[in-house]
């Protein structure tokens, strides 16, 4: 990476734990694409992986209170599977491959979006979830797909970036352990995120605490404007 991206990248580091922090999920939105113009589409998503996969750990202790295990373990095994399969397919993709993959996961995302899902939220939800994982594993990101699965567990507010923190963490270590097998990551990418530590914390506990202020309206309306700003990835590559 050329030296001058270096400032570039920590901002969008220290970006996209906050947004992760307070919302429970979106920290793919902005790391993915920074990281893979910086760094290349393969290498940027792998590393992308690693350093959210850190920063959930620190999410999940940060909403230790609120993390609904029983609600949330189908979609987890559920992200989880799909994750493991996704990025194994990854591994032996061409990189073309895994960039037109990320559009055509917010094409998905964007079609789901568009179907009035509320009286089956619960029903789809499994369905996102496997979905999500795999997105997520083959492209690096599945926040739509992702956000729609876990919010049909129908949770409060705290409960739901919990769900969200928790389900992040095992699709982002599923990938980091597959791709670090496949030695797509390595010590150096290891260290990378050692050194993103701090950054970890502080946006951690400034998007806790921004979470805790805005409420149950205002974290909607956060929600939401995450799933918008996929969207807008997905039409800014078209």
């Amino acid at each position: 990476m050329e030296p001058y991206l270096f400032p570039v990248v920590f901002v969008a580091v220290f970006a996209a734990f906050a947004l992760s922090a307070s919302a429970g999920f979106g920290g793919s939105l902005i790391l993915v694409p920074t990281l893979a113009l910086a760094l290349g589409t393969k290498s940027g998503v792998a590393l992308a992986a690693l350093l959210l996969a850190a920063n959930n750990l620190v999410k999940v202790f940060a909403y230790r209170s609120s993390l609904p295990y029983r609600k949330a373990l189908p979609v987890i095994a559920l992200v989880m599977v799909g994750t493991f399969l996704g990025a194994k397919l990854f591994v032996s993709a061409p990189e073309q491959w895994v960039t037109i993959a990320v559009i055509v996961g917010f094409a998905l995302a964007f079609l789901v979006e568009s179907l009035d899902l509320t009286r089956f939220r619960r029903i789809g939800s499994p369905l996102l979830a496997f979905a999500s994982g795999a997105t997520s594993g083959f492209s690096g990101t599945s926040g739509p797909l992702k956000g729609l699965a876990v919010r049909g567990l129908d949770l409060d507010r705290m409960h739901l970036v919990g769900a969200l923190s928790l389900v992040s963490l095992v699709g982002d270590v599923t990938k980091t352990a597959v791709w670090t097998d496949a030695a797509l990551l390595t010590g150096g990418d290891y260290l990378v995120a050692l050194a993103c530590v701090p950054l970890m914390l502080i946006a951690t506990f400034l998007g806790r605490r921004f979470n805790n202020k805005i409420g149950e309206r205002g974290y909607t309306g956060l929600f939401w404007t995450v799933m918008l700003g996929y969207t807008g990835r997905l039409l800014a590559g078209l």
